[in-house]
Formats: structure tokens, sequence, C-alpha cells
């Protein structure tokens, strides 16, 4: 087991040993899709412009809310394979607090494998998405009363 995996967030961990287990790229893109179909329902009033995710090929949308000092992200893509992205990290980023995401950097992308089979174009979408996660659970922690 890599150190990186030790450092990363239980549910974060779990994902990428699973994306670890699927050695072809086929069976990775099969996982994206599975975690796209996992997704819940996104609200059609919550795609607006501030939750629109910058520097997407495909139109992403992510919103985040606190729960009990945790974020919960909702998100959605018009692209299989992207929506299977945000599904990934709506999962492995679940129950953690505005804190822990910030402080998580996106090179677990490396330890799936993702980062091989992803297009360049995908690939910078992913981080793009990670980043405006961080962002929004950043805004949820600037939200909260001192």
């Amino acid at each position: 087991m890599s150190s990186t995996l030790d450092s990363l967030p239980p549910a974060l961990a779990k994902i990428v040993q699973r994306f670890q287990r699927a050695s072809e790229p086929k069976r990775r893109y099969e996982q994206l899709i599975w975690y796209a179909q996992k997704l819940n329902e996104f609200p059609e009033a919550d795609k607006l412009p501030e939750n629109k995710v910058p520097g997407c090929v495909s139109q992403v949308y992510i919103t985040a809310t606190l729960d009990d000092g945790k974020v919960v992200f909702k998100g959605d893509s018009d692209s299989q394979l992207t929506k299977g992205l945000v599904g990934l990290l709506v999962e492995g980023l679940h129950g953690l607090t505005p804190t822990e995401i910030v402080q998580l950097t996106p090179d677990f992308i490396q330890e799936t494998g993702l980062n091989v089979s992803l297009t360049p174009s995908r690939a910078n979408g992913f981080y793009n998405i990670f980043k405006t996660m961080q962002k929004k659970a950043l805004e949820c922690k600037l939200d909260l009363p001192n």
C-alpha cells in the first residue's frame, strides 16, 4: 500500500482501491459509469451559473451544503464519464469537514490509474471539478458562525 493511500480519507481510499483492482481501462470506465448511476438526481433549479464548473468541456454542476459540520455535495454532468468522475468525488468526499476537503490534493487520481485512461480534457475536467468542490467546501466553512 502506498503512503498516499494511507493518508486519504477512508471513503476515498476505498474508491482508489476499487479502481486499482480494475486493471484494464475498460473496467475503469465501467466503474466510472457505475458512479455516474449512483449519483442522486440533481435539481434543475440548481443548474445555475454559480454552480457550473469552469474549464470543463462538459456541462458540470456542483452544489455543497453543510450538514452537522460535514460537507454534502450534489453534482451532475451531461457526459456519463464526467458524471462518473463527479460521482466518484461526491462519494469520496462525503462526510468530510470543509477543512479536510481543502487539505486534500488531487494526486490520488494517479493511484486510481484513471489518469492514464482519461483524455487530457477529461483529466483537466477532473481537476477543475475537484478544485470547484474544494472552493465550495471553503465557502461552506466561511458561512459557519464563529
